[in-house]
C-alpha cells in the first residue's frame, strides 16, 4: 500500500478515482478503490459520492441495465450557448461563462456533481466499455482474455446474487473462531493476506522523506467507515443525524448477515465504539499537509513498547517482512489509541468491528440486498445521489482500476494518436518557460531563494500520456466466474508488489493514474507532473482550438501541477524529492503571509446554506488553481507575441485574452448536490468549481483588463491574493 504526497487537479474523475492528495495508498481492496482516500478508507466514501461508483440498485435503476443506452455526446473546448450574457462578468465570472450551462445541464439520478470533468469522464469511461465488452466477448490477445475476463466476472449479477455471502463466509468464519485478544495481530494479517480485508491500520511502502531514493516501511491510521474523523466527533446536527443513520445503516447490514434485530443492534453499537476510538486518535487532515506530521521513524522495538496490545513481530511475519528494522509510524497518536481500544474493549466488541469491515469492504460486491442497502446509506443518505449508477459504468471504471496498465495500453492506441502527445510535450515545456520567468522576477523572493526554485523546476520529471514501460500483469489470475475471488487476488498482488519495494530503489517511471483517467497530479517525493491521455481531450485539449482556448483550458491544468512544486506542501520538499528547507527565513515569512491571504479569502466562500469552504485544507489546491491561471496566461502572451498580429485578432467577438479566461472557467461549469456540497467542503482539498474560477480571476489583474472591470467590483477588488 504504497503512499505519497499527491496532488491532482480535481478529485475523484475519470475512469478510475486516482487515490491521492495527501498521504494516501495506491493499493487498497476494490471498493476502497471506488472510494477515494484523502486520509486512507475514512474518505473511501467519498469517491462513492463524488461518482456514484458504489454497486447497487433501486427500484427507479435495476441493475440489470447491461449496456449503455446511447453514445455520450463528446465534449467541447469552447461553448458560446454555456454563457449567460445576462450576467456581467466583472460582478461574477462563474456565472458569466456557465450560467447557462448549468441550466442546461441538471444532474443525472446516477451522479451526485456533474460537470465538465464528468462529461469527459463518461466519454472515456464509454469508449473504454466498448474495448471491455469486445474482449470480453472475443478477446484477441492474452491481455484482452485478461481483463476482458475480469469484466465478464464483474458484469454477471446473477451469480453475485446467488452466492449471496458465500464470497466472505471464509473470513467471517475466521473471526467467528478467534477467542483470544493476544492473537489478534495474527488474525489481522491472516484477513489481509486471505481475504485482502483491511481492518484498523495501514501498512506498505513509501518513499523516505529524507532521502527520496529510498522506499521505507510504512504504518499509517485506517479503519474508519465514514468520510471524515469529524464525523464521529462533531456535535452538529448534521453530524448527529448521520452518525444516527449510521448506526440504522450498521443495523440494517447485521441483519442481512443474519443477526437479529437485537443482535444486530448490540453490533452497530459496537462498530461504534471502536470507530469512534480510532477517529478520536486520527490525525486531523489539515494537520498531515505538513510532512513532518507524518513522519516518525521508529525501530520495531519502539513499536512494540507504544502499543503492548498488538504483536508488531507476528504481523510483519505475515506480511513477510521480518526484516524490518526500523518503520515509519506515520501517526503515533493513533496507534496509541487504537492500542487502549484493543486493550480495553471486550472480545465480542472487536468481533462486531472486524465483522463490520469485512462485510463493508465487500458489501457493493455481494447479492442484491448488501449492494442496495450500501448503496442507500452512502449514496443516497450520505451524497444525496437518486439511483444507482448502471451495472455497465461500474464494471467499467473497476476493470480499470483492477488492471490499467493492460486495459490502458489498448485505449491510448485508439483515443491518444502520438500527434497528440507531441502537442502536449511542447505546451508543457512553454508553461515551465513561464513559470521560470515569474520566478526570476518576483519581488517577494531574494536571489538565494530563487536560484533553489529554479533548481527545483530544472528537476521536473514531465510525463505526458501513458507510463514508458508498461506493468506486467502475467502472473495475475483472473477468472470469469470469481469476481470477489477476482477483487482478493488483484489486492493481493497489487500489495505484494507495493511490499516488495522496500529497501529497493525508487521507480521513477511510474505511474499513479490510469492512461484513460480524466485528470493529473503532482508528487514532490518524485518532483514530477503527470498528464494522463484521459485528460487531453475536449474541452481541456483540442489542437483544433486557437491557442488561447487551449492555453485556458489544459494549460492552466499544466501550470496548476507545476505550481504544487511550490504550494505549501509541495514549497517544503526540494529538487530531489526530499523534505528539506531550502527557503531563507525571510522569504519563507514572506510566502507564510501571502498564502494566509489565500486562507481567509477562500474561508469566506460558501458552497451551501451556512457551509463556507475549509480555507486550509483547501489552500494547495487554491495556490496551484490561482498560480495556474499566472502561469499560463503569461505563456499564452509568448506564444502570441511570436505568432504577429493575426494571432490577437478577435474570434467571435471576443479577444485571445477572453477566450483564455473563457475557456478555463468552462472547464469547471458544475452542478453539485447539497449533501455531497457538504461533504467536499470537509473532506475534499479542492474549492468548488464556482470558487475555483471566482476565487482565481479575482485575484488576477490581467483578468480584469481583459473584461473591463473597474477596481471594486467583485471580481476586480482593490487588495488581491498573489503567492505565483
Amino acid at each position: 500500500m504504497a503512499r505519497r504526497f499527491c496532488f491532482d487537479v480535481e478529485e475523484g474523475f475519470g475512469i478510475v478515482a486516482y487515490r491521492s492528495v495527501y498521504k494516501f495508498y495506491v493499493r487498497e481492496t476494490e471498493p476502497q478503490r471506488e472510494r477515494k482516500s484523502m486520509l486512507l478508507k475514512s474518505l473511501a466514501t467519498l469517491v462513492v459520492v463524488s461518482t456514484g461508483l458504489a454497486v447497487g440498485q433501486t427500484p427507479s435503476s435495476p441493475a440489470t441495465a447491461s449496456a449503455p443506452k446511447a453514445e455520450p455526446k463528446k465534449p467541447v473546448s469552447f461553448d458560446l450557448s454555456a454563457i449567460d450574457k445576462t450576467v456581467d462578468p466583472c460582478t461574477d465570472f462563474y456565472a458569466y461563462v456557465c450560467g447557462n450551462w448549468k441550466k442546461n445541464n441538471p444532474i443525472p439520478d446516477d451522479q451526485v456533481r456533474w460537470g465538465q470533468f464528468n462529461a469527459l469522464a463518461e466519454r472515456n469511461n464509454y469508449l473504454l466499455y466498448a474495448d471491455l465488452k469486445a474482449a470480453a466477448d472475443a478477446p484477441k490477445t492474452p491481455l484482452q482474455t485478461q481483463y476482458g475476463n475480469y469484466f465478464a466476472a464483474c458484469m454477471n449479477e446473477d451469480l453475485a446474487n446467488k452466492l449471496g455471502t458465500k464470497p466472505i463466509d471464509p473470513a467471517l468464519k475466521a473471526i467467528a473462531a478467534w477467542n483470544d485478544k493476544k492473537t489478534l495481530a495474527a488474525l489481522v494479517v491472516s484477513m489481509e493476506e486471505k481475504y485482502s480485508t483491511n481492518l484498523f491500520l495501514r501498512f506498505g511502502s513509501d518513499q523516505d522523506q529524507k532521502d527520496s531514493t529510498k522506499q521505507i516501511g510504512d504504518l499509517d491510521q485506517g479503519g474508519l467507515s465514514l468520510p471524515d474523523r469529524d464525523y464521529y466527533l462533531n456535535d452538529d446536527e448534521r453530524s448527529k443525524t448521520l452518525r444516527t443513520q449510521y448506526l440504522e445503516h450498521l443495523t440494517k447490514m447485521f441483519v442481512l448477515l443474519g443477526d437479529t434485530p437485537d443482535a444486530a443492534a448490540v453490533e452497530a453499537k459496537n462498530v461504534m465504539t471502536v470507530e469512534t476510538a480510532l477517529a478520536e486518535g486520527s490525525l486531523a487532515r489539515v494537520d498531515r499537509r505538513t510532512p513532518a506530521n507524518v513522519y516518525h521513524v521508529m525501530t520495531i522495538d519502539e513499536l512494540q513498547t507504544m502499543t503492548p496490545e498488538f504483536n508488531w513481530r507476528v504481523y510483519l511475519a505475515g506480511k513477510k517482512e521480518s526484516g524490518l528494522k526500523t518503520i515509519n509510524v506515520a501517526t503515533p497518536g493513533f496507534f496509541k489509541a487504537m492500542n487502549q481500544e484493543v486493550g480495553s474493549a471486550d472480545l465480542a466488541t472487536l468481533k462486531s468491528y472486524l465483522r463490520w469491515h469485512t462485510l463493508h469492504q465487500r458489501a457493493a460486491n455481494l447479492s442484491e440486498p448488501f449492494v442496495k442497502e450500501n448503496f442507500n446509506f452512502f449514496s443516497a443518505t450520505m451524497a444525496g445521489q437518486k439511483e444507482m449508477t448502471p451495472r455497465w459504468k461500474r464494471c467499467t471504471m473497476g476493470t480499470d482500476r483492477a488492471l490499467g496498465e493492460a486495459v490502458g495500453q489498448d485505449w491510448v492506441a485508439k483515443n491518444f494518436p502520438p500527434a497528440a502527445k507531441d502537442n502536449m510535450e511542447k505546451l508543457v515545456k512553454a508553461l515551465e518557460a513561464a513559470l521560470d520567468e515569474d520566478i526570476k522576477h518576483l519581488d517577494w523572493m531574494s536571489d538565494a531563494t530563487k536560484l533553489e526554485a529554479k533548481k527545483k523546476l530544472d528537476a521536473f520529471r514531465d510525463k505526458v500520456g501513458y507510463p514508458e514501460k508498461w506493468r506486467d500483469y502475467s502472473k495475475l489470475v483472473i477468472k470469469r466466474d470469481d469476481y470477489v475471488g477476482n477483487l482478493q487476488r488483484v489486492d493481493a498482488f497489487d500489495d505484494r508488489r507495493d511490499l516488495d519495494k522496500i529497501g529497493k530503489p525508487v521507480d521513477e517511471k511510474e505511474w499513479g493514474m490510469t492512461p484513460p483517467t480524466v485528470n493529473a497530479y503532482y508528487n514532490p517525493s518524485m518532483n514530477d507532473i503527470n498528464f494522463p491521455a484521459g485528460i487531453l481531450q475536449p474541452p481541456f485539449y483540442d489542437f483544433k482550438m486557437d491557442p488561447a482556448v487551449n492555453f485556458g483550458g489544459i494549460g492552466v491544468v499544466i501550470g496548476h501541477e507545476m505550481t504544487h512544486g511550490f504550494d505549501d506542501q509541495g514549497s517544503q520538499f526540494d529538487a530531489t524529492g526530499n523534505v528539506r528547507s531550502w527557503w531563507t527565513p525571510e522569504d519563507r515569512k514572506e510566502f507564510d503571509k501571502r498564502t494566509n491571504c489565500e486562507v481567509e479569502e477562500y474561508s469566506g466562500f460558501e458552497v451551501a446554506p451556512g457551509q463556507k469552504l475549509n480555507g486550509k485544507l483547501t489552500l494547495g489546491e487554491n495556490t496551484a488553481d490561482n498560480g495556474g491561471l499566472h502561469i499560463a496566461y503569461a505563456a499564452l502572451m509568448n506564444v502570441l507575441a511570436k505568432e504577429g498580429a493575426s494571432a490577437t485578432a478577435p474570434i467571435d467577438d471576443f479577444t485571445p485574452a477572453q477566450r483564455y479566461f473563457i475557456g478555463f472557467g468552462q472547464v469547471w461549469c458544475e452542478n453539485t448536490r447539497e449533501q455531497t456540497a457538504r461533504i467536499r467542503a470537509k473532506t475534499d482539498p479542492h474549492s468548488s468549481g464556482q470558487w475555483r474560477v471566482n476565487g482565481s480571476v479575482q485575484n488576477f489583474d490581467e483578468f480584469g483588463k481583459a473584461f473591463g472591470c473597474k477596481v471594486g467590483q467583485p471580481m476586480m477588488p482593490a487588495n488581491s491574493c498573489r503567492v505565483w
